[in-house]
């Protein structure tokens, strides 16, 4: 039995993952922590002002602590649900002590100092694990996950963004000189637990936001080796991405070509489904950890429809995934 603890835990995400590891029949929750200033801490992860669909199933306690010393030679699985600041400075600490730790921030999702310089505003200290990271894209970096201590859990925008496009641009059925057009879709829960006047429900109206200097955008280019244009919007319901991805395909390329190329890739792949006839649509995966894809091609234009839950293949599932893929459990244990 693998112990396990959750950085962050009192977080949408972090929520989901508790649930999911507290199932998972081959790890032990052995802690819930939070920040020590946090005003979760002592709480129930299951109290009502918290997570109370939890309650019967983790009603673990959320110990507010910035000292891991009581845990560190006890615990072999580290998940960070945590903000790229926290996880960037506590992330080495785990490693160092042997742990395997999955972030779900951005702290080292490009292996590229200048990337955090220009886009998170601040110098990496890291670089030996920067360098080491592997980007837990579960369905493309499997084998590099099996051997990886640090995985760099994608985010959920990267996550709706990527799957589509990977299969094509690896057939090289994309005009690349076109750059696809992302335009995606967030639930608001994509803001986090933290009230603002951005993201209180009744004042959340559909909107963009981060034109041109989203810092997912540079995440995706890099990962799938194709400059996009990439456009984040807040959407005024709870959970789910739906990305629209505009792009020209090479001439002569057809409808099938694209179905086979995503067959190809993930047919053999538990939680990708490839809509053949349709186009899949939110209530299709919200609290499942699918991305559900699909697309129509008129003349060389063709839409990709993307489609996930956030905060599952977004966030908590896609991380519970990469540790399946990462010991060597099947790839859904928990999950489904």
């Amino acid at each position: 039995m693998l112990k396990a603890i959750i950085v962050g835990a009192s977080g949408y995400a972090g929520a989901k993952l508790a649930y999911y590891l507290h199932k998972h029949p081959h790890i032990e929750l052995i802690a819930l922590t939070v920040s020590e200033n946090s005003q979760d801490g002592g709480k129930l992860i299951s109290d009502y002002d918290l997570h109370p669909q939890l309650k019967g199933v983790v009603d673990l306690p959320l110990i507010a602590t910035a000292d891991y010393s009581a845990y560190i030679n006890d615990v072999d699985i580290v998940f960070l649900a945590t903000e790229h600041a926290v996880s960037h400075n506590i992330a080495p600490y785990f490693l160092e002590y042997g742990c395997t730790v999955f972030d779900l921030s951005g702290a080292f999702r490009v292996n590229s100092a200048t990337f955090y310089t220009d886009y998170y505003g601040f110098t990496h200290q890291h670089p030996k694990w920067l360098g080491k990271a592997v980007y837990g894209l579960a369905e493309w970096n499997g084998e590099q996950i099996k051997s990886a201590q640090l995985i760099a859990v994608p985010g959920c925008y990267p996550t709706a963004s990527q799957l589509p496009l990977k299969p094509l641009i690896k057939e090289e059925l994309l005009d690349s000189s076109q750059w696809p057009v992302i335009n995606a879709i967030s639930g608001v829960s994509g803001a986090g637990r933290k009230p603002s006047h951005n993201n209180i429900f009744c004042e959340v109206s559909l909107h963009a936001y981060g034109l041109f200097t989203h810092r997912h955008q540079p995440e995706i280019a890099t990962h799938l080796g194709q400059e996009v244009i990439f456009t984040p919007h807040l959407g005024s319901f709870k959970q789910g991405i739906h990305a629209t991805i505009t792009c020209r395909v090479k001439e002569g390329v057809t409808s099938q070509d694209i179905l086979t190329a995503l067959n190809k890739y993930y047919q053999n792949k538990p939680l990708i489904r490839v809509y053949q006839k349709d186009w899949p649509a939110l209530k299709s995966v919200i609290g499942l950890p699918y991305c559900d894809i699909g697309f129509v091609l008129k003349d060389r234009h063709l839409i990709l429809i993307s489609v996930e839950d956030n905060l599952l293949k977004g966030a908590a599932a896609q991380a519970v995934q990469c540790m399946n893929i990462r010991y060597g459990f099947d790839e859904t244990t928990s999950l489904l």
